[in-house]
């Protein structure tokens, strides 16, 4: 005969289980990660999941995040030149304040970003890149019209369309 204590140690046991099994089916793919103030030259950030990472005031110059999950991710003040951010999912970024002069943004989509004082080059790509509900202050929004062309292939939304555009 078992001891009724063991039972319930038994029972306890078998509910952690359980429970922390739920609790582990419901962690995100990746931990956000704090990159502020680091410098990265050309790295391959292209294809990963970097949701909610922070690279405030870093150095980014030429770095690959094509088809990258940016989804909450913080550029604040960053180096973000010569950039490629093709296709990527930048929903809820804040690059306020970043540096995006000769950055491909081709089919990107910014929707909700924070854009605020961004400092915006005539090379900046934004072809088929999707800025619904993004803050972008006046003239630099004025910018982007002159350059936007294309539709996004995942929202489907005219990329002039997004940035209210004359």
């Amino acid at each position: 005969m078992v001891a009724p204590w063991k039972k319930c140690l038994a029972i306890a046991y078998c509910l952690g289980l359980v429970i922390f099994g739920w609790v582990s089916l419901d962690m995100p793919s990746a931990w956000a990660v704090d990159y502020n103030k680091r410098t990265f030259i050309q790295e391959d950030f292209s294809h990963q999941d970097l949701r909610d990472n922070s690279y405030d005031l870093a150095s980014l110059r030429g770095c690959d995040f094509s088809y990258a999950d940016l989804r909450g991710v913080r550029f604040f003040s960053a180096n973000l030149e010569f950039v490629n951010f093709e296709g990527a999912d930048l929903r809820g970024a804040v690059l306020d304040s970043a540096r995006i002069g000769h950055a491909n943004f081709k089919n990107a989509n910014l929707e909700g970003a924070f854009l605020a004082s961004v400092k915006i080059t005539p090379s900046t790509v934004i072809e088929g890149a999707d800025f619904t509900d993004a803050l972008i202050l006046g003239r630099e929004n004025d910018k982007l019209c002159e350059l936007a062309s294309g539709t996004n292939p995942t929202t489907g939304r005219n990329t002039a369309e997004t940035l209210f555009c004359p």
